[in-house]
């Protein structure tokens, strides 16, 4: 599928880390392993910061925006329960590692960013390493896509105050919702729409960069 070809010395230090940081943790969903196996975070990464590619930390990628720690990426994407059909929309493009992986394992995903240079440049290196299935939006993430709603899974990688209603609204039956919330103090949750209502269950503490409403039109 992919025309990528990875660096030995890269490829060992990811096995490396799926084994240490994403196995290790307790996320076993065969789907996410692989998929963390196959991206090459360093293609996300700013130059300077290649050395820290398979560290399980967030890092800082411009504009006040960080690349995700490999394990909470791992973690959301498990929690959303995707197969081969499922439908995704990201909130968030930011470097697009998150979109990477959620891409392998859903049919197809919708990521929005609010900074054009993010998602021009997301989109980029995702074309580099073989992804198609991905459409990407310059807009304002309070407000989802629901030209392509519903969708099965809706993933938040920054957190806003509580979770917008347009987003909810924009969940498929049986659909799950995996977002940070919170100011101060934030909370990893999921919300799943089930039978006309919606059910929220804490995950863990988190510290995400606050959501921030984006253009008003998506392009």
């Amino acid at each position: 599928m992919s025309i990528y070809k990875p660096q030995d010395d890269m490829k060992s230090r990811r096995e490396q880390m799926v084994k240490r940081d994403i196995a290790g943790r307790g996320v076993t969903d065969r789907r996410v392993l692989e998929a963390m196996r196959f991206v090459p975070r360093e293609r996300f990464m700013p130059a300077r910061d290649e050395r820290r590619a398979y560290d399980d930390s967030p890092v800082p990628i411009g504009h006040g925006q960080t690349i995700s720690q490999p394990y909470i990426v791992a973690m959301m994407t498990e929690l959303c329960e995707l197969d081969a059909e499922s439908s995704v929309l990201e909130i968030g493009t930011g470097c697009g590692y998150q979109t990477a992986i959620l891409s392998l394992i859903a049919e197809r995903v919708v990521t929005i960013e609010r900074i054009a240079e993010l998602s021009h440049r997301a989109r980029r290196v995702l074309e580099s390493i073989g992804v198609k299935n991905t459409t990407f939006v310059v807009g304002d993430g309070y407000k989802g896509y629901p030209a392509d709603a519903p969708y099965d899974a809706i993933v938040l990688t920054a957190a806003p105050p509580s979770v917008p209603d347009d987003l909810l609204s924009q969940l498929a039956p049986d659909g799950v919702l995996v977002a940070p919330v919170g100011a101060n103090e934030q909370r990893l949750v999921t919300v799943r729409r089930s039978y006309g209502r919606f059910e929220t269950r804490f995950v863990c503490n988190v510290s995400f960069v606050p959501m921030v409403p984006g253009k008003d039109e998506p392009s």
